[in-house]
């Protein structure tokens, strides 16, 4: 089975992008994309926020502060190319008291060192002229935070690949991989029964399952994946013009995830949140949502006894908003004052995909695992989305190495 040919298993915006960049370099000859569900950025790819991160928290040098910067430009010129709505509405980060003002220093020295323009201080004056309606004492503004719509985003990736000779194939599960002389053979389950396929090369980029695939194609334990729910709430369409930008938290360094702000979209929509509780499920989207398979896996995982005994008083935080909604609206009170219970309605929820090691410790930066001729994204959060186009880059050219590094071995 020649190299040429590959399977990208996973279809959010990270495995079309994969797909497309193998044909396009002419790494890949044959493509053939496999996707789980009956159509394309079911999961985090399209039940994300939609924003285009400019890269201002990232640890300068890191894998995600590398691709996440130039995965922006390359989004932006995909956008342009190909008529997808591409906003630049700016963000600012906004402190609430002298305390978290103090941190804006160290994250706009990190921000100018991984090359964000135009990211600069603000004070309390110029925060109430970009945003009227916000309350804060300071803020970092980065006027290059733009807002995209990632699955349309997937949608065309996917047809450049089919029209450059791919295939992409929804609604087929991959529930075997198994490198062997002759080739990676890949068992998959769809409607039409079990089928095996043989591949020269596999690149699986399967988000929510990142650590399944991996393990089945012969990969270490781990990290981990422990999925987190973060839960929306929406502003009724009379009262959008509460915030015409991103209105962000000053990141804590104590707790793991952000916290709720407020968020544009691309169709008019402001996005309020999210929380970020367990999910009960890889891809539960509720609190009804219960694989107990999923469950007695992240419970069981002693990594995630670690991460609970140090952040349960965060976690039945975060539960508390999740089931009172007046304790959320009163955690986006804090930037908008004006804000009242009746101005919002319930939206949408996504799960993130989490890696995790057995410390307890949340893996930060993007995570890539080569075996074989088998190649695994193993952790991908946030920004993995804006940098995908990157992403995509990094990935082909160390498997083009290593397929001429196999040649003249």
């Amino acid at each position: 089975m020649s190299e040429t040919s590959f399977a990208v298993i996973g279809g959010g915006i990270l495995g079309a992008a994969v797909a497309h960049r193998l044909l396009e370099t002419g790494t890949a000859d044959r493509v053939t994309v496999l996707e789980k569900e009956d159509a394309l950025a079911q999961h985090q790819t399209g039940r994300n926020s939609g924003v285009v991160h400019a890269g201002l928290y990232y640890p300068p040098g890191s894998l995600k502060a590398r691709l996440c910067r130039s995965g922006v430009g390359l989004l932006r010129d995909f956008c342009v190319e190909h008529d997808i709505a591409y906003r630049e509405i700016g963000k600012v980060l906004v402190a609430l008291d002298d305390h978290e003002a103090s941190r804006l220093a160290d994250i706009e020295s990190r921000a100018r060192a991984n090359g964000v323009p135009g990211v600069r201080a603000i004070g309390q004056e110029e925060l109430h002229e970009l945003e009227p309606h916000v309350r804060g004492v300071a803020g970092l503004h980065s006027p290059t935070t733009a807002i995209v719509d990632y699955p349309a985003v997937t949608r065309r990736l996917a047809q450049l690949v089919e029209e450059a000779g791919g295939i992409v194939r929804t609604g087929t599960e991959v529930v075997g991989i198994d490198d062997r002389p002759t080739g990676v053979h890949v068992t998959s389950r769809s409607s039409a029964g079990t089928q095996v396929e043989t591949f020269g090369r596999v690149v699986a980029c399967a988000g929510l399952q990142a650590d399944r695939l991996a393990r089945m194609a012969g990969g270490g334990r781990e990290p981990r994946i422990v999925p987190f729910r973060g839960e929306y709430l929406t502003l009724r369409p009379e009262r959008r013009d509460l915030v015409r930008g991103l209105v962000y938290p000053v990141p804590d360094p104590r707790y793991p995830f952000l916290g709720v702000h407020l968020t544009p979209r691309v169709d008019g929509e402001v996005l309020i949140g999210p929380n970020a509780v367990l999910a009960l499920a890889r891809e539960g989207y509720g609190w009804t949502d219960v694989s107990l398979k999923d469950l007695s896996e992240t419970l069981g995982y002693r990594g995630f006894a670690s991460f609970a005994r140090r952040h349960w008083r965060t976690g039945v935080a975060e539960m508390r908003g999740s089931l009172v909604r007046a304790r959320f609206v009163a955690a986006a009170q804090r930037y908008v004052p004006e804000l009242a219970y009746d101005d919002v309605q319930p939206g949408p929820a996504g799960v993130r995909a989490q890696a995790m090691d057995r410390t307890g410790a949340l893996v930060d930066d993007f995570c890539v695992e080569t075996s074989g001729r088998i190649t695994a994204l193993r952790n991908a959060p946030s920004p993995a989305a804006t940098s995908s186009l990157a992403i995509a880059d990094h990935l082909v050219a160390g498997i083009r190495d290593d397929i001429g590094g196999r040649r003249t071995s």
